[in-house]
C-alpha cells in the first residue's frame, strides 16, 4: 500500500534534505542533491521516498497495510510541519485506491514522537 502528500513550499529541497537527515537516523536513508530526491526507511514500518520539484515537496509512503500507512503519514507529516513551523506547511495525504488519508498542519499540538 502506498499514499502520497505533494506540500507546496519554496524550500522543497530544504525539507526533503533535513527529512531524511533527521527520520533516517536510525534505520537508514539517503538524500541527494542531485537528483533532489531521497527515500528513508522508517524501521519494519514501511519507507518514505520524498522529490523535491518546484515549489512542491512530494512525499510517498509504502507500508504493508492500512494501519501502518497511516502511522507512516502521521510521522513523516508531523515531522515536516515541525520543520516547517514558520512556513505554516500543511500535509495532506491521498491513499493509492484515491481516499483520503491523514493531514497535519503546524498548529497541531499532538506529540512528534515515531514511537
Amino acid at each position: 500500500m502506498s499514499s502520497v502528500a505533494s506540500v507546496t513550499t519554496e524550500r522543497p529541497a530544504r525539507y526533503g534534505k533535513q527529512l531524511v537527515g533527521h527520520l533516517g537516523r536510525r534505520a537508514g536513508g539517503e538524500w541527494s542533491a542531485e537528483t533532489e530526491s531521497g527515500w528513508v526507511q522508517l524501521g519494519d514500518l514501511g519507507r518514505a521516498e520524498l522529490t523535491a520539484e518546484t515549489d512542491t515537496l512530494v512525499l510517498q509512503v509504502f507500508g504493508p497495510d492500512a494501519e501502518a500507512i497511516e502511522r507512516l503519514e502521521q510521522v513523516v507529516g508531523r515531522h515536516l510541519v515541525r520543520f516547517g513551523t514558520k512556513d505554516k506547511l500543511a500535509v495532506a495525504w491521498v491513499r493509492d485506491d484515491g481516499t483520503p488519508g491523514t493531514e497535519q498542519r503546524f498548529s497541531d499540538p499532538e506529540p512528534m514522537h515515531a514511537g
